[in-house]
């Protein structure tokens, strides 16, 4: 399949029945991407993998949510199937749970294509290459994000076995979109494109960079500095420090974005010159030196959530104004980092979408 036949059968809408998830009358849906589990020293998980664990069962499986995998879960390019399973028995019995209840949904990525060829015997779940969730609200379509890379489509058993044979022996990183700004720009302005086209949701990984109503970090951290601005004139006392305090930290994140991408990359858009419709989310990844960023979705809400333990967070968390709930007995903490209803988004997918259609 190539990246013109993965768009066209999402655009067709016609999902085999086992890929459809209904929550219109009620229900939660917990979507994360880019696990990259694998065995051994340089296992990207490792760091992260104990939080993970908990937070899926303590958290998500007992409170009834339903457990989206959005591809790139083991890291096969690197590691067999069998030392994966063998490094992580805690993470696999949490996926069980979800699965022996009906409410575990997992998605190829580029990094663990491998299982399409798995007989149904050799691996114990469902794999899709996309899920549609029906919200009754805006259908929403769940799939990894290198379907729409030609070249990934083309050459990944290439880069597969580069990366197992070349790059894994002398400790180099895996080749990834998300260590390019240009790459990434490109698979989330395809994925823009058609959810634009569609007038639907489109719910990506792969370029591990979380993404809320299209807009990235960059572009929200200047909302948010405008907005304690605004905030500023009104406030007193302890209140005025805080939001002094908080820009600051604001414009040093800011400061660091610049310094880790290109200025001309940050320039660009995914809209233009046009109000951003807001079509695209990206659940970003579990691998953060200091967190686990996800998507959560009801009926009525979406949201971008940020997971991390205790003394670890990002200072922009701490002392932001974000809602943040803990686990009791246990040292990891959920912020909501970005929520709104799905009834507006629609609504501003409709007016906004239909006049960049026009301008097309």
């Amino acid at each position: 399949m190539n990246s013109r036949i993965f768009i066209d059968d999402l655009s067709a809408g016609e999902f085999p029945e086992n890929s459809i998830l209904d929550i219109c009358g009620g229900g939660k849906v917990l979507i994360i991407s880019d696990l990259h589990m694998g065995s051994g020293s340089r296992d990207d998980l490792s760091h992260n993998g104990e939080m993970l664990t908990c937070i899926l069962e303590e958290y998500y499986f007992k409170d009834g949510w339903f457990l989206i995998l959005n591809g790139d879960i083991e890291e096969l390019q690197r590691y067999s199937l069998d030392l994966i399973r063998e490094k992580w028995p805690g993470l696999y019995r949490v996926f069980n749970l979800f699965a022996e209840a009906n409410r575990l949904y997992k998605i190829v990525g580029n990094h663990d294509d491998q299982l399409l060829s798995k007989t149904r015997s050799s691996y114990p779940y469902t794999i899709h290459t996309a899920v549609k969730i029906n919200t009754g609200v805006i259908p929403a379509y769940v799939y990894h994000g290198h379907q729409l890379s030609s070249v990934y489509m083309r050459f990944n058993s290439f880069f597969g076995l580069l990366t197992r044979y070349f790059l894994k022996p002398f400790g180099i990183k895996n080749i990834s979109d998300a260590r390019s700004p240009h790459k990434r720009f490109h698979i989330e302005k395809q994925a823009y494109a058609f959810s634009i086209e569609n007038n639907c949701l489109s719910i990506i990984g792969h370029t591990h960079r979380p993404l809320f109503e299209s807009l990235g970090r960059f572009d929200y951290i200047k909302f948010e500095i405008e907005k304690l601005c605004l905030d500023y004139p009104e406030s007193t006392g302890d209140d005025r420090s805080r939001i002094e305090n908080e820009v600051n930290t604001l414009r040093e994140e800011l400061r660091k974005l610049k310094r880790s991408e290109r200025r001309d990359v940050l320039r660009q858009s995914l809209y233009g010159d046009e109000l951003p419709v807001p079509c695209l989310f990206n659940c970003g990844c579990t691998l953060g030196k200091k967190g686990i960023d996800a998507i959560e979705m009801t009926n009525e809400n979406i949201a971008l959530i940020y997971w991390f333990a205790e003394g670890k967070s990002k200072k922009f968390v701490t002392r932001g104004s974000y809602e943040i709930k803990g686990i009791p007995g246990k040292p990891y903490h959920r912020a909501v980092l970005n929520v709104n209803k799905l009834n507006y988004v629609f609504s501003r997918i409709k007016l906004l979408g239909n006049s960049v259609k026009d301008i097309k």
